[in-house]
C-alpha cells in the first residue's frame, strides 16, 4: 500500500516517513481538524492480525494518552485503519497519533560516540523524571532504550512508547513476532530475560543500561544472538564504564553498577533514588551505600521474591494493573477489625512506656559508626582510623591555602555524622598552596587585567601610575611581581599602568645632535631645532635652552631646543 498523503480516520493526513522500527513506521502528519503537526505511528500489518494484540494495544495507547508530562511524548489519539493488502485482502492496521517532537533520537547521538558524562547524567535525569511520573501513574514502560528517547534541539528529554511493550507482552504474538517487535535484548533486565514478572525496577535497570551505553558508546553486554545477550544479563557482571572510557569518574561507576544489579532488590528501588545518587555522582562525590530494601511495599510495584512464582492475579496486581485485580471478600470480618484495633492500641501503649523509661546513652548501636574528626591528621592516620571503624576511605587531593600538604582538610560526610559500616567516606587531603605563574597583562586595560588576575586566583593590589613615552593612559605596563614569576593563590599583585604622560629630560648643555636624539628616540617627542643668535657660538653647539622644562609633558608633544649661533666673544 502507499502511505503518502493518506487521510486516517478522516482527520490525520500522513506526511513523509521519518522513522522505521521493528514494529512500526513513523510519519510526520497533520491533524486537519485542529490544524497542528503530529507524528503518526502505523503498526506493521504483520503484527496487526492478532485481535488480542490490537485490543491490548488500543487499551494501552488510551492509558498512555492520559499521561501529560514535559518529559513524555504525548499520545493524542489511537485508532485502526482498514487497508488493502497484496492479493486483494483487506487488513486492519492500528495507528497512534503522538506529539511531534523536533530533535534527535538518543541512539543517533550515541552512534556519534560516547556522550560527555555531564550530558549523559542530564539526559538520564530526564528519563528518570519521566519514569517517576509514569510509575506513580501505575505504568511500567518495559522498553526503555535509546531508540525510545528523544532529545529536542533545545536539549529537552522526551521518552516515547509508554504502554506499547505492555501490549506486546500480553498479546498472543509468536516468538518470531516478539523478536521483531522488541529487536535487541541489550536493554532487558534479568527478570525480563528469565520471563518473570516486571515492575518499576525493571525500567531502572534498563535506564542503567542506557546510561552505560551513553558513557562508553557501547552496551554492557553484547552477543551474536538475543539469547546470548539475555543470558549475560542474567549471569554475568558488567564491567565498570571507566574501564572502557577513562573519563568516567569512580562515583558514576558506582551509580551505574548499582543500577545494573542482578537482584532487583539490590538495585535502585525508585526513580527518585536513582536520580538522587546520579546528582551526587555528577557533583564528583561517591553516593553513600544503601542496604537493600526489606519492605517490598516501600518501592513502587515491588513484589517480594516469595511471590516471584505466584499466581497471575497477584503479579498483575503488584504491577499496578487494576483491571485484573480480584477480591474474594467484600470486607474483612468485624472480629478482625476489632482485633486489629486492639493490637494497635497495645503496641502504642508499649511504645509510650518504652520511650518514658528509656535512659539516655552515649553508646552507639553496634551497626552505627560516628565519623571522627580528622582535620590536620595525615592521610595514613585518617585511613587507619576509618578502617578500624569498618568504613571505606576514598581519597581526594586538592589545593588549600592554609592546611599544609599531606594533612586532612575535612571529610564527607562531615565529622560527627552517624553512618553504617562500609559507608564510603570521602577524605579531602591538602596539596598545599597552589603555585601559579603571574600572567602577562601587558597592553590590557585595568578592568581586563583585574579580571584576569581574579580569575587566576590572585588578589588585585594597588594601581601604580607611571609615565611612558608611547603607551596610552590606563594601559598596563607591567605587574609587580613581574609576569611569569611563581606565586600562590591569594597573593596580591600590583598593576603598573601608563599615565599618558612622558618624562622630559633636561638636555641643556648637551651637544645639539645628542640632545635631539635623546628627545626623539627615548621621550618620543616632536623635536624642532632653532638657532639662538643671542649667545656666542661654541664648539659642538651645546643646547642653550628648551621650550619644555624638565618634568612631565603630554605624549608626543613638540619641544624646541636652541643652540648658540652668535659671534664669538
Amino acid at each position: 500500500m502507499t502511505d503518502d498523503n493518506r487521510l486516517l480516520a478522516g482527520r490525520y493526513r500522513l506526511g513523509e516517513l521519518i522513522g522505521r522500527g521493528g514494529m512500526s513506521n513513523v510519519y510526520s502528519g497533520r491533524d486537519e481538524r485542529l490544524g497542528r503537526q503530529v507524528a503518526i505511528k502505523l503498526l506493521k500489518s504483520s503484527l496487526a492480525g492478532d485481535p488480542i494484540f490490537r485490543t491490548r494495544f488500543r487499551q494501552e495507547a488510551q492509558a498512555a494518552s492520559r499521561m501529560a508530562h514535559p518529559t513524555i511524548v504525548r499520545v493524542f489519539d489511537a485508532g485502526e485503519e482498514r487497508v488493502a493488502e497484496a492479493g486483494g485482502f483487506e487488513g486492519v492496521v492500528p495507528f497512534i497519533v503522538m506529539e511531534f517532537v523536533e530533535g534527535k533520537l538518543l541512539k543517533d547521538l550515541i552512534r556519534e560516540g560516547p556522550v560527555d558524562s555531564a550530558e549523559a547524567i542530564r539526559i538520564t535525569e530526564g528519563i528518570l523524571t519521566a519514569l517517576e511520573y509514569s510509575h506513580r501513574a501505575g505504568v511500567v514502560h518495559r522498553d526503555i532504550k535509546p531508540g525510545n528517547v528523544m532529545v529536542t534541539h533545545g536539549g529537552q528529554v522526551k521518552v516515547m512508547d509508554f504502554g506499547i511493550a505492555r501490549a506486546i507482552s500480553d498479546s498472543s504474538a509468536t516468538v518470531a513476532q516478539t523478536t521483531a517487535i522488541l529487536g535487541t535484548a541489550q536493554y532487558f533486565s534479568p527478570e525480563q530475560a528469565r520471563g518473570e514478572s516486571v515492575d518499576a525496577r525493571t525500567d531502572l535497570y534498563s535506564t542503567g543500561v542506557v546510561l552505560f551505553e551513553m558513557l562508553t558508546g557501547e552496551p554492557p553486554f553484547k552477543g551474536e544472538t538475543p539469547v546470548a545477550v539475555a543470558y549475560q544479563h542474567v549471569s554475568e557482571m558488567p564491567v565498570a564504564p571507566s574501564s572502557i572510557n577513562p573519563l568516567v569518574s569512580p562515583a558514576i561507576d558506582q551509580v551505574v553498577l548499582h543500577a545494573l544489579a542482578k537482584d532487583r532488590f539490590a538495585r535502585f528501588q525508585s526513580a527518585v533514588e536513582f536520580r538522587t545518587d546520579l546528582e551526587v555522582a555528577g557533583a564528583g562525590k561517591i553516593p553513600s551505600k544503601r542496604l537493600p530494601a526489606d519492605d517490598f511495599q516501600s518501592s513502587l510495584f515491588g513484589a517480594p521474591p516469595s511471590l516471584a512464582q505466584g499466581s497471575e492475579s497477584a503479579l498483575t496486581q503488584l504491577a499496578g494493573d487494576d483491571e485484573y485485580s480480584v477480591r474474594t471478600q467484600s470486607r474483612p470480618p468485624v472480629v478482625w477489625i476489632w482485633a486489629g484495633i486492639a493490637s494497635v492500641a497495645v503496641i502504642l501503649v508499649a511504645i509510650v512506656f518504652w520511650v518514658l523509661t528509656l535512659q539516655p546513652s552515649d553508646e552507639l548501636p553496634s551497626m552505627s559508626r560516628e565519623v571522627p574528626t580528622m582535620t590536620g591528621q595525615s592521610f595514613d592516620a585518617a585511613d587507619a582510623t576509618l578502617q578500624q571503624l569498618d568504613l571505606v576511605t576514598a581519597r581526594f587531593d586538592e589545593y588549600h591555602d592554609t592546611i599544609p600538604e599531606g594533612q586532612v582538610i575535612d571529610t564527607d560526610p562531615p565529622a560527627g555524622t552517624i553512618v553504617s559500616p562500609e559507608t564510603v567516606i570521602e577524605v579531602r587531603v591538602s596539596l598545599g598552596r597552589q603555585s601559579v605563574a603571574v600572567p602577562d597583562l601587558t597592553g590590557q586595560n585595568v578592568e581586563q587585567a583585574s579580571a584576569a588576575l581574579t580569575g587566576a586566583g590572585f588578589v588585585v593590589g594597588q594601581t601604580i601610575v607611571e609615565n611612558s613615552p608611547d603607551v596610552s593612559a590606563g594601559i598596563v605596563l607591567r605587574t609587580d611581581p613581574a609576569s611569569a614569576t611563581p606565586a600562590f593563590n591569594g597573593d596580591t599583585i600590583d598593576l603598573v599602568v601608563s599615565s599618558g604622560m612622558v618624562s622630559v629630560p633636561d638636555v641643556a648643555g648637551q651637544p645639539i645632535d645628542i640632545a635631539a636624539e635623546t628627545l626623539t628616540a627615548q621621550a618620543k617627542l616632536q623635536v624642532r631645532v632653532e638657532q639662538d643668535p643671542g649667545c656666542p657660538a661654541q664648539p659642538a653647539s651645546p643646547v642653550s635652552s628648551q621650550s619644555i622644562a624638565e618634568g612631565d609633558a603630554m605624549q608626543g608633544s613638540e619641544i624646541v631646543i636652541r643652540y648658540c649661533t652668535g659671534p664669538a666673544a
